[in-house]
């Protein structure tokens, strides 16, 4: 009985809960229907993660506002001083006119002797051959015959002198300081041979009386072959003078050269009243003797590998350390993001004067899209216009180095021939701005240049580009290449003398350059004003380990090459 009783109990209560329980769980069923219903759709769903993703994305960027932004402006900004001059440049001026002590040719010239020279490599390399050759005749006392240009190397140019240079012009205002003939006399019936020989580069006077005199007085006539670089860097003030005013004054192009390369000029100067000249070698053989690493992966390692194989005695850089040497010629892109630094804006008008660039119109879209008004002498002249010269690379060149030269600032990304001869041109003629990268110190930038903002960019590029402007005495007397660096032919009006002997002295033993202990770079407020330049080659080891090695690219021309094309496409 006990126990059905409890079990009538339990079944009691069972009867109340169950409704309890039905109506929790209805409770429950309408409460997810309810749920289902406002819940969003699986398309809502994506939309929402997506808006959750960039919100995340906005927070990272806002995070990002404390980091650098890397943002190139398209105005070249306000620097505080006129960025199409140099300063204090109306002080100096070319000066190369010869004393009185300097006897005249008709003088010292022996009638018995004739010197003959064989220039080598493209038009700018010849123009050093040429300028040497006047002045190797007036060591020796010689008659000296109109040189003889490269028809055979490279370039495969078949000019001669009088179809690039005015010949008469420059036997005529040579004729007081050495004899000049168009070509060698004759003996009898026949012409006077000459004996051929080479000379040692960078030869100076004693080495030009001891070694071709002694052959020269036996022979009576002597050809000295490949003549290029083969006069020594240091000469006699004289000598450094005669050697100006053959360069500046007596090589003069030929009246269809200089009237096209006007035209050129005019037609620059009529889209804009200043533009930029700039010389960009990087065709694939220079960027392939170079070593150097310009980004373009497994494929340009293999053209350029390619291209390297062809000469036996190149053997594989390292292409980090040639770029910390500051040996690698900057790309397009880096030339215009150091312009745009030094405070050129998109507006400004460039002349480009280079040969094939590797990698084309892709290689050249960076510049192009930081200076949209790009040209060159194809670009601003017709085919008909350009006919009589497209056929010779020298006219061509000399096209071109018509127009950099008459340019307001001269820009080049590399220290061949092309850029010495205009860099020390612009020297003596005024020293308008001639920009050439310090790419030992710039590589750093351009490599880390996305972690840090356009303000500390173009600041240290104009901190590092002092000295490599072509200001007047950025560079000390007597350093580089002579004709890069005319110091002997560049004087100071009194007013210049004045001012410095006047002011602070700037210059001197104790003016060394304190470093900064955070970043290891020069204090710019104590940097010296006079930048040091390689000299000849027993120098050149010196400055590199004081930290004063300026050259942009290496000093090719003091380099023995087994094989002569590699030497021209290298040097010119």
């Amino acid at each position: 009985m006990a126990y059905q009783r409890r079990r009538q109990h339990y079944y009691q209560r069972f009867r109340v809960v169950i409704p309890v329980f039905s109506a929790v769980a209805a409770a429950l069923l309408f409460l997810f229907a309810l749920l289902s219903f406002l819940a969003p759709s699986p398309v809502e769903t994506d939309r929402m993660q997506l808006k959750r993703q960039q919100t995340t994305i906005s927070v990272h960027k806002d995070e990002a506002i404390e980091h650098p932004a890397f943002r190139v402006p398209r105005d070249g900004g306000k620097l505080g001083r006129d960025i199409w001059t140099s300063r204090n440049s109306e002080h100096f001026y070319g000066c190369s006119n010869s004393s009185n002590k300097f006897q005249k040719a008709q003088v010292m010239t022996h009638s018995n002797r004739y010197l003959c020279i064989a220039t080598s490599g493209g038009l700018n390399q010849q123009r050093t051959g040429i300028t040497d050759a006047v002045v190797a005749a007036r060591i020796l006392n010689a008659t000296l015959v109109v040189p003889k240009l490269d028809q055979r190397s490279f370039w495969k140019d078949s000019s001669n002198f009088s179809e690039i240079f005015d010949v008469d012009w420059f036997v005529s205002y040579l004729s007081q300081d050495v004899k000049i003939i168009k070509q060698l006399p004759s003996k009898g019936r026949k012409p006077l041979s000459a004996y051929n020989m080479r000379v040692p580069r960078k030869c100076n006077e004693r080495c030009y009386i001891n070694r071709i005199l002694p052959v020269l007085v036996k022979k009576h006539a002597v050809q000295l072959s490949k003549f290029d670089y083969r006069l020594a860097n240091r000469l006699d003030t004289e000598y450094q003078k005669l050697r100006c005013r053959v360069n500046y004054h007596a090589l003069k192009f030929t009246s269809p050269i200089l009237a096209m390369g006007q035209k050129l000029v005019h037609w620059m100067r009529m889209r804009s009243k200043h533009y930029i000249a700039l010389h960009l070698r990087f065709e694939p053989d220079m960027l392939a003797f170079s070593g150097c690493d310009y980004g373009g992966g497994e494929r340009e390692q293999k053209e350029l590998g390619a291209i390297r194989r062809r000469w036996k005695t190149l053997h594989r850089s390292n292409p980090d350390r040639a770029r910390r040497q500051g040996r690698c010629p900057l790309t397009p892109e880096e030339v215009g993001l150091m312009l745009r630094a030094l405070g050129y804006g998109s507006d400004v008008h460039i002349y480009v004067a280079s040969g094939e660039v590797y990698g084309g119109e892709r290689t050249l879209a960076p510049l192009k899209e930081l200076f949209p008004n790009y040209h060159s002498k194809e670009t601003i002249a017709t085919k008909e216009e350009l006919q009589s010269f497209s056929s010779f690379s020298s006219r061509m060149a000399a096209l071109d180095f018509i127009v950099c030269d008459e340019s307001d600032v001269f820009v080049t990304n590399n220290n061949g021939n092309m850029a010495k001869m205009l860099a020390g041109r612009r020297r003596y003629f005024g020293h308008k701005p001639t920009i050439r990268p310090n790419a030992k110190k710039l590589y750093r930038l351009f490599l880390n240049r996305t972690n840090m903002t356009w303000d500390v960019f173009a600041s240290s590029v104009r901190n590092f580009q002092r000295g490599f402007m072509g200001e007047p005495k950025e560079v000390r007397p007597g350093r580089g290449g002579f004709h890069e660096n005319p110091s002997t032919c560049i004087c100071e009006d009194s007013t210049a003398k004045v001012e410095k002997n006047s002011g602070p002295r700037k210059h001197g033993k104790d003016n060394t350059t304190k470093r900064n202990a955070s970043n290891d770079e020069p204090d710019v407020d104590n940097e010296p004003e006079w930048v040091e330049m390689d000299d000849d080659d027993e120098d050149q080891n010196d400055l590199a380990d004081k930290g004063t090695f300026n050259e942009t690219f290496a000093d090719y021309d003091a380099m023995n090459f087994e094989d002569p094309d590699l030497e021209e496409i290298i040097s010119d």
